[in-house]
């Protein structure tokens, strides 16, 4: 990612030596209205630097080609067909390239263009892809459930967000895995076969009835409880295994939940429906078909890998497997040869699980609109590598997410020059109970607001831990009760900063931290505490902080001196420790002061040290 030029920031200390503090505005706010998923949705810091200025053209008469028009829309590259009510959606908003068959090299060649990508099961993005793209990809939207072919390590590495459309497919790949099911029970793939070649073998393709057969379901998800309820219509039992599903939603759909071996071991027929992880590749091997019952039927709509496919050609060889009905396999398309695919107890189909028009159609939409709303900052519901947090939650911790990242900024600006930060401590005091705060969100905006402003790197909520962690910069967090109203999720967030030099030597607490602390006060992030001084100023400007002696009249020289230069001051608050000695003034100011305004309020003779902050 290209560097940021950093807004010169001034301090003075009491030599009256001007410094600079290096800091960045904040790129975008993270919540907005939306009549969408969530009353509000967390906003991911999608970066300017990444909007493309693409200049479009026209042809003249002549035949020469002119430049017409400028564009900073996103560009979103569709590498795999997608639906035209998705396309329509994308191109509202961004420029889309709808480039398919691309091959790995091409792809690279082409993403470091692009701010999204929109892939389907064919295409493999793989860390190459992200690091060609130079940190400009912001978003990888894949069009359907799984997301094998998406290496989401180096996505999280790289800040990407990835989402996928896991709802508009199910009752299409459910309604294929009854299907498969049922033509596999009644051998009709073979039946229209031999008919078809001339021969009529009835009593060759007499098939079992469903009724009464015991159906293991491998995968209690949205696909697996599909296929689950309609196997109950057909009069099935049912069962299934899935290490992470609740066991009162499954029992609520007549589903008993058992173990791997009491599912593969009692069942008539094995409906698939796990994704590919290093745990589940090649789960159905030589071993577990062992485990079977004899003469059972395996369908797969979920994904090829978690077969081993030579151990089934085996199984089905040894009559330990009668029939499969595959429309997934390991490698696809399968070589032409495949031994299994040619075996004439499988019934294979070419990945259509997802292939009605309807379902085709909704995740179009679905995926075209969770990268929309990703590029415009929200953060998706269908996220897959990043904090998923109860859209209750969200709107509450709307205003307190806004509040981290700007203690974040104030302390950061607030350390001397050559000071690496390595150690923060986050302490959140609240009135209620420490399970029911998740401090996840909170946590990744204050690392957002500490890294950003000193580097060129782009901190999201999908990277900020990853990025922490690969600075050495080691976040404790301790949360303290109070006794407060409950109605607010938080009472206020203080953020130390250990083993640093200050700038600002006022911003030091008595243990020799860097010390800051905020609260929301009627939906807006204010400054409460800095150092030992207590303040008050809210923090929708920027910030100028002086320490003074305690005399009458330092308000309204400092207030005239800005107001000379037309600067805004929207909160001015002053916190003394004892009378008449030492006070810190906190100025929250709309503009940015130019130089000589600093100049002149660090001039002032009873100003010991200021410091103007941006934020």
């Amino acid at each position: 990612m290209a560097s940021t030029s950093l807004s010169p920031t001034f301090s003075i200390n009491n030599n009256n030596k001007y410094k600079l503090l290096a800091s960045c505005p904040s790129q975008l706010s993270f919540f907005r209205s939306s009549r969408n998923r969530f009353p509000l949705n967390v906003k991911l810091s999608v970066s300017t630097r990444s909007r493309i200025h693409a200049t479009t053209t026209k042809t003249v008469s002549n035949g020469a080609v002119e430049p017409t028009t400028t564009s900073t829309k996103p560009r979103i590259l569709v590498s795999e067909k997608l639906g035209e009510a998705g396309l329509n959606l994308l191109r509202a908003f961004a420029e889309v390239d709808c480039s398919y068959d691309l091959s790995p090299h091409q792809l690279c060649s082409k993403i470091s263009q692009c701010d999204a990508l929109i892939v389907r099961s064919g295409t493999k993005v793989t860390r190459k892809v992200f690091e060609s793209s130079r940190g400009r990809l912001k978003v990888v939207g894949r069009a359907g459930v799984g997301i094998d072919n998406v290496d989401l390590q180096a996505a999280t590495e790289f800040g990407c967000l990835v989402v996928n459309a896991p709802t508009a497919n199910t009752i299409a790949a459910a309604e294929h895995g009854i299907a498969l099911l049922a033509s596999m029970a009644r051998n009709v793939a073979q039946a229209d076969a031999s008919i078809k070649s001339g021969k009529w073998q009835r009593n060759k393709y007499v098939g079992v009835s469903l009724v009464g057969k015991t159906l293991a379901v491998m995968g209690f998800g949205k696909v697996g409880s599909e296929v689950a309820r309609r196997a109950k219509g057909l009069g099935m039992t049912v069962i299934a295994h899935d290490p992470y599903a609740p066991a009162d939603r499954a029992r609520a759909a007549g589903v008993d939940l058992v173990s791997f071996d009491q599912a593969i071991s009692t069942a008539h027929f094995i409906s698939l429906h796990m994704p590919l992880t290093p745990t589940t590749s090649k789960i159905f091997n030589d071993a577990t078909f062992s485990k079977m019952k004899p003469g059972v039927g395996i369908i797969n709509v979920a994904r090829g890998g978690v077969i081993d496919e030579d151990a089934l050609v085996r199984a089905l060889d040894n009559g330990i497997v009668a029939q499969a009905a595959l429309d997934v396999f390991t490698k696809e398309p399968p070589p032409s040869d495949s031994r299994l695919v040619q075996h004439e107890n499988v019934t294979v189909t070419p990945h259509l699980g997802a292939s009605t028009k309807e379902a085709q159609e909704g995740v179009a939409v679905e995926i075209a609109e969770a990268v929309v709303g990703a590029l415009s900052g929200e953060l998706s519901a269908t996220a897959v590598n990043a904090p998923m947090v109860p859209a209750e939650v969200l709107s509450e911790l709307a205003p307190y997410v806004l509040l981290a990242e700007k203690l974040g900024r104030l302390g950061v600006q607030l350390v001397a020059g050559g000071s690496g930060i390595n150690s923060v401590k986050v302490i959140y005091r609240s009135a209620r109970d420490p399970d029911d705060l998740d401090t996840r969100l909170l946590r990744a905006m204050i690392t957002k607001g500490i890294i950003e402003p000193i580097s060129s790197s782009f901190v999201n909520l999908v990277n900020a831990d990853f990025t922490a962690k690969q600075r050495g910069l080691r976040i404790s967090e301790e949360r303290v009760a109070v006794d407060s109203s409950q109605t607010h999720p938080i009472d206020s967030i203080q953020v130390q900063l250990s083993n640093v030099k200050s700038r600002f030597a006022s911003g030091l607490a008595e243990d020799g931290n860097i010390t800051i602390e905020g609260r929301v006060k009627y939906g807006i992030p204010h400054l409460t505490q800095v150092g030992s001084f207590s303040v008050d100023v809210s923090l929708e400007g920027n910030v100028i902080l002086c320490r003074q002696v305690d005399q009458p009249g330092m308000i309204g020289k400092v207030g005239n001196i800005l107001a000379e230069r037309n600067v805004n001051v929207s909160f001015m608050s002053v916190g003394r420790t004892v009378k008449r000695t030492k006070a810190i003034m906190a100025i929250g100011v709309d503009e940015k002061p130019d130089k000589d305004a600093l100049k002149d309020i660090g001039e002032v003779p009873a100003i010991e040290e200021f410091v103007f902050l941006e934020l």
